[in-house]
């Protein structure tokens, strides 16, 4: 499989009566950043639930690091993929009891979030310490947006998923988060993103769902 890290082939997909997906084979390679474009309905946010398991093709099949995604793989693909969501979903509680939930889900106990690290990161996209200390009801959407992308960044992930994470950045932000993945070589980013940070970058490749092919 050498360099490889996700592959569809011949990945067919229904949703209530709709054809997602034909037959429809793609594949990203180790340390590649990808951007899916298209419109609502295409299936992009779907191509991420095929990665992480959530939901099964009707035939075909999604392979993760050479390896079928399927009940006997599923758990440790989700512990490999940082997967951050457009709406932030987060529940209603402290910032810091919901970073302190994340880190003592089983599966990350080996990690340390440390102080320094996260402090480092709240810095770097300009949120106040303050911030651990509010609700996350009363935080705006670039906040949230934020501190998900922390998180994501907290558990020590190589192979990032992301919906729309930059959508409600302001310009110089939506730079800095985007060029933060995007410079690191050894990570394979799959960004869902209409935002020309993405687009524009030249180490970025642009896959039109529409058309099912690469952008030239």
């Amino acid at each position: 499989m050498g360099n490889r890290m996700i592959r569809f082939e011949n990945v067919s997909l229904n949703y209530e009566d709709k054809r997602i997906f034909n037959e429809f084979s793609f594949e990203i390679a180790k340390g590649e950043k990808i951007v899916l474009l298209g419109k609502s309905g295409l299936g992009k946010s779907s191509l991420f639930g095929l990665i992480l398991g959530f939901i099964q093709p009707q035939s075909g099949e999604v392979f993760f690091d050479g390896a079928p995604v399927d009940e006997h793989s599923i758990w440790q693909v989700r512990q490999k993929v940082a997967f951050v969501d457009q709406d932030v979903s987060i529940g209603d509680y402290k910032v810091s009891k919901w970073l302190s939930f994340v880190a003592g889900i089983k599966a990350n106990h080996s990690l340390n979030f440390g102080e320094k690290r996260m402090g480092e990161l709240m810095d770097f996209f300009e949120l106040s310490r303050d911030l651990l200390a509010k609700d996350i009801s009363d935080l705006s959407g670039g906040e949230r947006q934020r501190v998900a992308i922390i998180v994501s960044l907290l558990l020590k992930r190589d192979v990032f998923l992301l919906d729309e994470v930059t959508s409600a950045l302001d310009k110089n932000l939506k730079k800095k988060a985007a060029d933060f993945f995007i410079e690191r070589k050894d990570w394979t980013v799959v960004s869902i993103s209409h935002d020309a940070v993405w687009l524009d970058n030249p180490n970025v490749k642009v896959f039109d769902l529409e058309k099912k092919a690469w952008k030239q």
